[in-house]
């Protein structure tokens, strides 16, 4: 949502910033001063994971009404000086949600959630996706053009090129995620109710479905792996730290199983290279971090296995890293952005 900054409250006080995604809602303090959270508080999101029988509509209510609720909670008597919320689905300039796949399914009309949260709240509030949030984060350190990654409950991806993040008015750009990489009819359906979406298969949900049927397959494999062991024998009980866990001890059984959806990623990353030249990758997502350095080197293996124009394997390796090793890329990131928009010059005549 774009406010001008003569919206903001004056002052040196701190935002309060919140990252929604599809399955926790975090909420800190962010100094803009100095570029660092306090008080951060993670809850479940009341979205669909949570009540999975509701309508669209209600879940839709659910988390308006538990976004204004923490950020009552965390503001106490001292309303915060701007709130801004990394919310995980395409966002207009406007703040208006287009979709949330992960937070309430494939249906329901768009939500204009900055203006909801403003009037609620009494504050300005700004709304961004996680994503573009995050990519504010790494934009404070990275001196070339990059795109982030983050593999989690969904896939998604936003290119950081010249001072902004490459989006247009309506929110389009950056939804990987969505791109259909199996278009067989019986391919795995994505919470926005396409099927084959890389989300669908490569996310932390599509892994976990993809070992779930691996085990139901092959149950001799499945009973000799270290996963079995994780999971006391029962392909109902796998789970995505016991998948993370299996495949950073070399586990062949689950290493097989995050390959073969690792190959659909690796066709997107290098569909971004070959198109637009972007020559870093950042990963990050609870899924690719809980996984670590075994994430990102079989990545790098299918990269290489299909080959990048241009590239040698060592420049192949070099072009995706991980990110920081916490949960806070959208908190710092909408922070950041916040800060940003307020430190702009008021052009003049502007209200």
């Amino acid at each position: 949502m774009t406010i001008p900054q003569s919206e903001f409250a004056a002052g040196d006080g701190v935002f309060t910033v919140l990252d929604v995604g599809g399955t926790t809602l975090r909420t800190a303090s962010y100094d803009p001063a100095t570029e660092t959270l306090s008080r951060v508080r993670r809850v479940p999101v009341e979205g669909m994971v949570r009540h999975p029988r509701d309508s669209v509509a209600a879940l839709q209510g659910r988390v308006v009404d538990q976004i204004v609720q923490e950020t009552a909670r965390h503001a106490g008597t001292s309303p915060p000086q701007a709130v801004g919320v990394a919310f995980a689905g395409p966002i207009s300039a406007g703040g208006l949600v287009l979709a949330a796949p992960t937070v309430w399914g494939r249906r329901g009309h768009p939500l204009p959630l900055g203006r909801l949260l403003t009037e609620r709240i009494g504050t300005p509030v700004v709304v961004v996706n996680d994503l573009t949030a995050a990519a504010w984060r790494y934009a404070a350190t990275e001196t070339e053009p990059f795109c982030l990654l983050t593999v989690s409950s969904g896939i998604g991806n936003k290119v950081f090129r010249g001072g902004e993040v490459l989006l247009d008015a309506d929110g389009h750009g950056g939804e990987l995620g969505h791109w259909v990489c199996d278009p067989a009819p019986t391919a795995p359906l994505c919470d926005c109710g396409g099927r084959g979406h890389l989300g669908a298969i490569a996310s932390g949900r599509g892994v976990l479905a993809a070992a779930r049927r691996a085990a139901d397959a092959d149950p001799t494999g499945f009973a000799r792996s270290r996963l079995a062991v994780l999971c006391d024998g029962r392909a109902d009980a796998v789970d995505n730290p016991a998948i993370a866990a299996a495949v950073r001890e070399s586990d062949a059984f689950t290493t097989r199983v995050l390959r073969g959806t690792l190959t659909h990623l690796a066709q997107a990353v290098g569909a971004v290279f070959t198109s637009i030249g972007v020559c870093r990758y950042i990963l990050v997502g609870g899924f690719a971090l809980a996984v670590g350095e075994r994430y990102r080197e079989l990545l790098v293996d299918e990269l290489v296995r299909l080959g990048c124009f241009g590239l040698d394997a060592d420049a192949v390796d070099a072009l995706v890293s991980l990110g920081r090793p916490d949960d806070d890329h959208g908190l710092i990131g909408v922070g950041r952005l916040l800060a940003h928009r307020m430190s702009r010059p008021v052009p003049a005549g502007a209200r």
